[in-house]
């Protein structure tokens, strides 16, 4: 009990530790070690290089090991103070403890001269070989990861917004991008360290054999050759020491930022990929038979044939056996799948909005053929948010062979709202009234507008442009479509979940007004009253005002259609916005005051809201005349626009929408002070002309 209390301790208290082991490190560089302490020490040195060693070989991913380059950093810093007590104990005492007089008996066979040979070889390929080509490395890996972040952040608003990921998944994946790109780049600076610290083992080498046979020599009085064979061996021995685990690390450090593009250990890697092909092991095997033929020594080359001969034949044999165990297996999962009760529940969802897409458009939302699609659909959605106030669901972008190569289909809530057929290689050129009769293309319709258009190829894109034309590419086209189907059926899609959303963001800056709207209306009735708007392209994003006048009229009546109205009016001047010009100067149409009091009788309330009982002939009546006023206004270059009494207004709207969708109907309330309105035309039917 007593050691899992201690144990708990350490490990909540790891900060201090960590401090502590590296305040200590540095007062080891003043304060004299005794040779027993040295050894443990040097010993703690080679065991944490191993240790690190043996991390980077079994991570799999580096940002699992991400505290390398702080730990790289201590190590290095570890092992210049060791340096350093090193030195003070060879050139004080002539001895440095039994680590080092071992290394420089054992590894060099108390030959200097091999030992100095080898310390050189040593320093030179951590300097020059690993050293250098980690640095290399880590230096490129944090240039790319840092390229590469906005693609990648692109790519992570590309999968959330087609659904393959959620929000979550989203930031963990930008976190991670971030952590990369932090990591590689202090990768980037540690290995500078190394390759300091390799550049000071050279200097103290020679300091210590130097300083050593002149302390030995003029000091206690030794033999020239017994200074120089103890000293050198001293300082060889103390080189190797800490030039191994030098190595180790730098060799760690390289492991780490070259398997960027693995996801399994090193082990794993080797064992999957160098034995993957049998023919490789019998074309190596011929190879070295044929260096036996030539002459070369026999016995070693014709062993390791025969073994990767072996080797092949056992690869091969068991390719084959995998191969035929997974078709079994396949077969047997194929037959207890079909024995299984059928789960249709995934079958029953129905997704808000859909865009189906032709084989031969595929190539608009892949982004390795340059496709740029999803990515415009983010934007599209973020405009919607920012015009008309509301999130857009997310939309499933899929592929339906059952569509025309070219053709793509627009679907909100599995029914098909809007098509289309695109040209993916060509571009599209609406023409300004004057036809270019040399510019040779495909006619068509331009899907958003019906506007007349063609195909042309892209080497007659500049002539167009001069010509008058109007050229975009076929992604623009179809993202173009998109957004007036998202916005003209806005209204639809707009779902009570997206309402609660909306209320949630609101009641974090005016809780009051969601909780007095909340209090005489439930969230259908609001979700009814924001379709109203949104069905008329009404900008539902200053929820606050609209929370605000629901509270204030909703206690005296609960009818949708005059709850809008009084939102309506308080939202005047964003919906006249979008109207006016610099003049503040709105020509509208007017009716005609007895066939206005004819409308206004006609309205008939119900329980599912008011609607209109007017005369057939009077009806129609009407509508021609509504017709030849809109195309006067339309070719004056004025945006057809009829104000009428607030009573009036809605039953009006409903009535004349599907014909003129483009009319804009507004009261007389709507109208705040600071208009200049004029009237440009009235319409009139039947005897009330």
């Amino acid at each position: 009990m007593a050691t899992n209390n201690i144990s708990k301790r350490l490990l909540a208290n790891t900060d201090v530790l960590a401090a502590i082991g590296v305040v200590a490190i540095v007062i080891m560089m003043v304060v004299p070690l005794p040779s027993f302490l040295l050894d443990i020490l040097l010993t703690l040195n080679i065991t944490g290089s191993v240790l690190i060693l043996m991390l980077a070989v079994f991570t799999t991913d580096p940002l699992d090991f991400s505290v390398l380059p702080s730990l790289l950093l201590t190590m290095t810093l570890f092992r210049l103070s060791l340096n350093i007590s090193t030195t003070k104990l060879v050139l004080l005492n002539g001895f440095a403890g039994n680590v080092i007089q071992q290394f420089g008996q054992f590894v060099v066979g108390g030959n200097p001269v091999v030992g100095l040979i080898v310390f050189i070889i040593l320093v030179v390929v951590q300097f020059i070989v690993i050293t250098k080509g980690a640095e290399r490395v880590s230096e490129v890996a944090a240039r790319f990861t840092l390229d590469a972040m906005p693609g990648k952040q692109m790519s992570i608003d590309a999968d959330l917004n087609s659904g393959l990921i959620n929000e979550q998944q989203a930031r963990d994946r930008r976190k991670k991008i971030q952590q990369e790109a932090d990591f590689y780049g202090a990768m980037d600076g540690s290995s500078k360290f190394v390759k300091g610290d390799a550049i000071a083992a050279i200097i103290i080498l020679f300091v210590n054999i130097i300083g050593g046979f002149i302390m030995g020599v003029l000091m206690r009085g030794e033999a020239i050759t017994e200074a120089l064979q103890n000293y050198t061996l001293l300082t060889i021995g103390d080189g190797l020491v800490s030039q191994i685990p030098a190595l180790l690390i730098s060799t760690s450090t390289g492991l780490i930022v070259t398997r960027a593009a693995s996801d399994s250990n090193l082990g794993q890697d080797l064992s999957k990929q160098l034995t993957r092909s049998p023919k490789a092991m019998f074309l190596t095997a011929g190879v070295l038979v044929l260096l036996a033929i030539f002459g070369l020594p026999p016995i070693p080359l014709l062993t390791i044939a025969l073994a990767l001969i072996g080797v092949g034949y056992f690869l091969q044999k068991n390719s084959r056996q995998t191969v035929a165990e997974e078709s079994v297996a396949a077969r047997e999962t194929a037959i207890q799948e079909s024995k299984k009760p059928e789960n249709v529940l995934n079958l029953l969802q129905v997704d808000n909005m859909e865009l189906e897409l032709g084989y031969a458009l595929i190539a608009l939302v892949d982004a390795q053929q340059g496709g740029d699609l999803l990515d415009r659909i983010v934007l599209i959605r973020r405009q919607v948010a920012s015009e008309l106030g509301f999130i857009v669901p997310v939309i499933r972008v899929r592929d339906n062979m059952n569509l025309q190569p070219n053709q793509y289909a627009i679907k909100i809530r599995g029914a098909e709202v809007a098509t289309g057929e695109l040209l993916a290689d060509h571009y599209m050129a609406m023409s300004g009234g004057i036809e270019d009769e040399s510019i040779p293309g495909i006619p068509t319709k331009e899907p958003s507008f019906g506007l007349d258009a063609k195909w042309i190829n892209a080497v007659y894109r500049e002539q167009a442009e001069m010509s008058g034309y109007t050229v975009v590419d076929a992604p623009t086209v179809l993202a173009t479509h998109l957004t007036e189907v998202i916005k003209g059926n806005a209204w639809e899609i707009l779902s009570r979940q997206d309402v609660k959303t909306l209320l949630d963001h609101a009641k974090e800056q005016a809780p009051a007004a969601v909780e007095d709207a909340m209090e005489n209306l439930n969230l259908g009735q609001i979700q009814k009253i924001l379709s109203n708007l949104l069905r008329e392209r009404v900008t539902i994003r200053d929820m606050v005002t609209i929370l605000e006048t629901l509270a204030d009229y909703a206690s005296g009546t609960k009818d949708i259609d005059r709850l809008t109205e009084f939102v309506r009016q308080a939202l005047a001047r964003q919906i006249l916005q979008q109207l006016l010009g610099q003049d503040k100067n709105l020509p509208v149409l007017t009716l005609e005051p007895k066939l206005e009091q004819q409308i206004l009788d006609s309205i008939q309330p119900s329980d599912y809201g008011s609607y209109l009982t007017l005369d057939p002939r009077i009806l129609q009546e009407l509508m021609q005349s509504l017709n030849r006023e809109i195309e006067k206004m339309m070719i004056k270059g004025y945006n057809p626009v009829l104000v009428c009494a607030p009573v009036v207004r809605i039953n009006l709207k409903r009535v004349t929408e599907r014909q003129f969708p483009q009319l804009i109907v507004l009261s007389y309330n709507e109208l705040v002070h600071g208009v200049q309105v004029q009237a440009v035309g009235m319409v009139v039917a039947g005897n009330a002309s």
